[in-house]
């Protein structure tokens, strides 16, 4: 299933298609008094490249309400917001706000697609099978993806010289707030809007002096300055976490999550082929003809008993 930057940019671009689709009057613009005419501009949209993409992702959402409806599958406002905030949990803080507004998204937008995919979820569900075996095979073979190396996680403000670096940290010593200082000071545009935080990282992602200051600093103490190829970096680490290897007892749940959409990759495209191959779908416009080729029926071989199509996923019995 969509999530993060991803699943977010289609999103925009369907809102953006289908905007432009439903508006009115005649003209989306006059220059000087001559109109640019909406049905020529909806025209050059659909020959993007991405037109077609959009048109069948938008199809494809009435297929799956239609769905849900018909089979009784029912999604909870709380099970949508619980997905919505597993996404933003991805992004710095503000980020996720800042990508719907970029992308002319309402929140409304996302819980519609997050509802869909859920939808899908139900759906597929009856016919997702991880055993135990399957995530012991899983640990055995992905210690190199799942045991963590120690980590740190720190904060700095970055100046471009020694004797700014001694004054930043002489304020922050006699009490400054750091993330009002890093704001002020910083040269690093990405970590000064978030106050100068850095995250957790492991050895091998920082150049080496900022390395050998973070991972032998205390936590909560606001270091001397480092220098660097970047110039001088004042640093506090608030945060160690140990290296773990994986084990089943905490690592488990993970391995199941991404078994689960593992197979949720393998099923979801037949799922919806399925809905789409069943469903009567009729293209008024010439450019976006050819978006859902006609199913061609394949024979079975002479003498061979007929082959019943299986049941939907979450069909009645």
């Amino acid at each position: 299933m969509l999530v993060g930057s991803r699943f977010l940019m289609l999103c925009g671009a369907a809102a953006m298609f289908a905007g432009c689709a439903n508006g009115g009057g005649s003209n989306v613009a006059t220059v000087n008094g001559q109109g640019i005419s909406r049905s020529e501009f909806e025209t050059k949209l659909e020959t993007l490249p991405q037109a077609k993409q959009i048109f069948t992702q938008m199809v494809q959402g009435v297929l799956i309400d239609q769905y849900a409806r018909d089979n009784k599958v029912t999604v909870s406002d709380a099970d949508v917001k619980k997905k919505e905030e597993e996404i933003k949990a991805k992004y710095p803080a503000g980020q996720f706000e800042q990508i719907l507004k970029s992308q002319n998204l309402t929140e409304a937008d996302v819980q519609k697609i997050l509802r869909q995919q859920l939808i899908l979820g139900k759906a597929i569900g009856p016919n997702i099978k991880i055993s135990d075996a399957d995530v012991k095979a899983y640990l055995a073979k992905s210690h190199a993806t799942l045991d963590t190396p120690e980590q740190v996680r720190a904060r700095h403000i970055l100046v471009p010289d020694l004797k700014t670096a001694q004054e930043v940290e002489a304020k922050l010593k006699g009490g400054a707030k750091f993330e009002d200082t890093a704001q002020k000071y910083s040269t690093d545009p990405q970590s000064k809007v978030k106050g100068g935080e850095l995250g957790f990282f492991s050895r091998g992602q920082m150049v080496p002096s900022f390395q050998a200051a973070a991972f032998s600093q205390p936590a909560g103490v606001v270091g001397p300055p480092v220098k660097s190829p970047f110039g001088y970096h004042i640093i506090q680490v608030e945060e160690r976490k140990k290296a773990q290897v994986a084990t089943l007892a905490n690592s488990g749940e993970k391995i199941r999550a991404t078994l689960t959409s593992q197979q949720e990759g393998q099923q979801i495209p037949a799922f919806l082929q399925k809905l789409r191959n069943d469903a009567k779908i009729t293209i008024n416009d010439a450019a976006l003809q050819d978006a859902f080729p006609p199913v061609v029926p394949t024979a079975a071989p002479a003498g061979s008993p007929a082959t019943a199509s299986p049941p939907s996923p979450a069909a009645k019995k």
